[in-house]
């Protein structure tokens, strides 16, 4: 199981809520401890995860979220909730690197992701996410690539190119299936043609069977019918002769 999923599993799940997405992330600059800390930072990973509840109305969450070494357990060190995100800053506009900050109304960070891809995929489905469920004034997206920032003309292009195809292929789908239908139609009427032809010449053999066994039949009789008369004559003959000696 990944680490997003593991994280999705633990800490989401069982509160009724749905990971979106998660960036794997370390500070660009050192934070500042407090003096009366106890510890230091450790080689812990973080993570930044998007998620939003299953239950209505929907509430979208950013949360950080920590595993410490030596531990397969993740914990929750901060959330916002995205009406509290105030800015997006993804550093460069002209070509994918995995820095970003996030601007919150209490607090700013600077991250550097595990990649660049990493990064752009988050800040596309943030984005994304922001223009559906926040209730109040969307964040800002600053220095991000147009390309994670998809307006909504280009977005419904994309859907409507997406349709036309999905139509296309249904009609091309129906096509088939009709033609395949005609050939199947014509396979089958063939195979009905060539099992009548089977059961006819099948019936025309028993027929002739029948038949042949009707003249057998009827060639017994005579026969038996010409044994009859023979053996009468035969008894009528010897009667006579009998009674003939007896005189």
């Amino acid at each position: 199981m990944s680490a997003k999923a593991a994280i999705n599993k633990a800490v989401f799940t069982p509160h009724d809520e749905k990971m979106l997405a998660a960036v794997q992330v370390k500070r660009r600059t050192k934070k500042k401890i407090p003096f009366l800390a106890t510890g230091g930072q450790g080689d812990y990973m973080t993570f930044i995860c998007l998620s939003v509840t299953n239950k209505k109305p929907s509430h979208v969450s950013i949360t950080k979220v920590k595993q410490f070494p030596g531990s397969s357990s993740f914990a929750k060190r901060s959330m916002w909730t995205i009406d509290q995100l105030r800015q997006v800053n993804g550093c460069d506009p002209n070509k994918d690197c995995p820095e970003f900050d996030l601007a919150f109304d209490n607090a700013f960070d600077q991250w550097v992701a595990g990649s660049a891809g990493e990064k752009c995929t988050f800040i596309q489905i943030l984005h994304h996410t922001c223009q559906r469920y926040s209730s109040q004034s969307k964040p800002e997206f600053v220095n991000c690539q147009s390309k994670l920032l998809g307006d909504d003309e280009t977005v419904d292009s994309v859907v409507f190119r997406c349709k036309v195809f999905l139509n296309r292929m249904r009609k091309e789908v129906v096509l088939n299936s009709r033609r395949q239908g005609r050939r199947l139609l014509l396979e089958g009427n063939s195979i009905l043609h060539s099992a009548a032809d089977s059961v006819t010449s099948a019936v025309q053999k028993a027929s002739q069977a029948l038949n042949e066994r009707g003249e057998r039949l009827s060639r017994a009789e005579e026969k038996t019918g010409e044994m009859k008369n023979s053996a009468e004559q035969f008894s009528v003959t010897a009667h006579k002769l009998a009674m003939k000696h007896k005189c």
